[in-house]
């Protein structure tokens, strides 16, 4: 069982790695990619291109306002996670993890909507021939395994609920 020590250590942990390696990787692109062709990295399949999103995820826009409500959104829902993280039980390793990937993701497409009007930088870009998949970033690599990671946390947990409940009374 973690202490409540570790589990803030993991979740903060977690959260850094993708913050740090998110604006890294940002930078790095941005000085590299300056010109809107792709760096092809395996063939057709994945392609490094750069490409500011103004929007949200998939290119949901919301107008003239997208900035700034996507910037509360995103400060609402680190502190909801960290808050999911400190509620959780210090043994729930996996809902400790998934919460710092979720919220260190959405740290990093934070801070470039902070950094600028431009949007959020986006770069990797895979499909085959016209069927591409959304141009996308480190952050929303961190954002999409959490989430998939919190949702089969919370699942665990229910099954054991689930058991709990239904396991003969002593």
């Amino acid at each position: 069982m973690r202490s409540g020590a570790e589990v803030r250590r993991l979740f903060a942990f977690s959260a850094l790695a993708i913050l740090v390696s998110d604006i890294l990787t940002k930078r790095i692109v941005e000085r590299a990619l300056l010109v809107p062709s792709p760096v092809r990295v395996l063939g057709d399949a994945v392609q490094l291109r750069l490409v500011y999103n103004q929007g949200a995820a998939f290119g949901l826009d919301l107008g003239p306002w997208s900035r700034w409500i996507f910037l509360g959104i995103a400060l609402v829902a680190i502190v909801l996670l960290y808050r999911l993280s400190k509620s959780s039980a210090p043994g729930d390793t996996l809902r400790h993890l998934a919460c710092g990937l979720v919220a260190g993701g959405a740290a990093g497409n934070l801070f470039d909507r902070i950094r600028g009007s431009q949007g959020v930088v986006d770069f990797i870009d895979v499909g085959i021939g016209t069927r591409r998949w959304p141009t996308f970033n480190l952050a929303d690599m961190g954002v999409s395994c959490g989430a998939i990671v919190l949702a089969f946390s919370l699942w665990l947990e229910d099954s054991r609920k689930s058991r709990a409940a239904a396991a003969p009374a002593p």
